[in-house]
Order: C-alpha cells, then structure tokens, then sequence
C-alpha cells in the first residue's frame, strides 16, 4: 500500500518533461523508501514494528538493488529471506497446505491454525454452527441451510435441539440437555419431580426451561418444600407451627 501511495505523491499529475525527471528520481529515492517504511505497519503492531527494524539491512537491499528483479516485496523479504511467512492458505515451517486446500481454508467456514505463518497445526478452527475437520459440517444446534459445490450455509436450530433438519420446534433430531425428546420436539424435563435434581438440605427446587434452581428455604424452616413459611417440613428453633405457617 505504501508503494502504491508514493507512486505520485507530491506531484500534480501534469506530463510535464520535469514533472516525468522528478518522479523518476523520487521513485527510487531514499525519501520515498522511508515513506514507505512509514505505512508499513499499524501504529499499535509492536511486532511488525521489531521485525521491520531487524530486517533494515534487507529492506535496504531490496528497495537499492533487488526491486527490478523480485518486484515482490512481501515474498521476497519474508518468504524469501527470513522464513518467517507462508503463502496464505499454507502453513509450518514447509508451507504445507491448510485443512482443507490452500484454495479454500477449512472450506470458508473457520481459520487455519498457522496460515500464512512458519508455525501452527494446519488444523481447522471452525466458526460458529460449522464442524468436521475441514469445517465442511454443521455443528451441533446448527442445521444445513444450502450447500452448493463450494459453500455451505448452516444456520441455527430451534433453541432446545442439539440437532435439527429445520428452524421449527418440531424438527428437532436430539434435544439439549435438560429436554427430552417426543416426537420431534424437545420437551423440558421437569428435574424437580424427578432424581435429577440435587439441592442442598435446607433449599427447594425450581424447574426452569432445560435446567433448574436451588433457593433457599425460609429462614423460618427447617427443610422446606417451596418458598415462604407455609411451606416449611419443620420449623426452625425460635418459630412455632400456626396453621400451615412458621411463626
């Protein structure tokens, strides 16, 4: 970006016979380089900013006698000579192809662990709703929107499936848990009225939707079956029974 930005800076656009002999001296200038140097890196790339700095004999070479031959700067410096970058789509010290084909990464759908870099696995990470070791799948709570040759479009189940083949309730595969399956819809468990549930001595059970919640009895109670004093097993020392309440 930094040569493309320099390339007439400074000058009017004219075709001028002096105009042309400026621009050509400017070029190739110092000045010119250590502009481009300037763009380089973002303000806040403290490593791009290292590296640039270590490499300015390279940059040097390059810019005064290697540019005519290997136009190229970014392969050139730090394919070529340091070995620290891959071409995108490849990885590792060897530059190997990422998951997927160096074409298309983990197929669109995730990152490449190391691309364009000397380290990494090659290994897919997959973006949200996408899996399988090339990203070539949905995931689960995720179901397959379109697909054609080259893309796949996964978009989100309803919100109690853990798998689905549509957006609706009731074309549920597997339900999350907490949910149970009946015919195609994830019915929440009410883990309260069942084993499941495990709340402290002196806490009830709530259900909610797919899960469920301890709270504390009234201090009132010793042991309880719901909120409030009326619902006390016993009642704690310093209260006395009236009624159905704890006093």
């Amino acid at each position: 970006q930094g040569l493309e930005r320099t390339q007439r800076e400074g000058f009017g656009g004219g075709n001028t016979a002096w105009e042309e002999e400026k621009l050509a001296k400017y070029e190739h200038s110092e000045t010119r380089l250590l502009e481009v140097l300037e763009s380089v890196c973002a303000p806040s790339d403290f490593a791009c900013h290292q590296l640039l700095e270590r490499s300015e004999e390279h940059v040097e070479r390059w810019w005064f006698h290697e540019r005519q031959q290997h136009p190229d700067f970014f392969q050139w410096l730090c394919m070529d000579r340091l070995a620290v970058c891959c071409p995108p789509g490849t990885y590792g010290p060897d530059c190997l192809p990422c998951a997927g084909g160096p074409q298309q990464p983990c197929s669109g759908n995730g990152k490449c662990d190391g691309d364009g870099t000397r380290r990494g696995t090659g290994l897919c990470v997959c973006s949200p709703g996408y899996g399988g070791a090339f990203c070539s799948e949905c995931g689960d709570g995720y179901y397959e929107a379109s697909r054609n040759k080259s893309h796949l479009v996964c978009a989100e189940c309803y919100w109690a499936c853990g798998r689905c083949t549509g957006p609706e309730d009731s074309s549920c595969l597997r339900c999350k848990r907490g949910w149970v399956l009946h015919e195609h819809r994830c019915i929440d468990i009410d883990e309260c009225g069942t084993e499941m549930a495990h709340c402290r001595a002196n806490q009830f059970c709530v259900n909610t939707e797919g899960s469920y919640e301890c709270r504390d009895c009234s201090t009132a109670c010793i042991g309880c079956m719901g909120a409030g004093p009326a619902r006390c097993k016993k009642c704690n020392k310093g209260y006395w029974r009236d009624g159905a309440k704890c006093l």
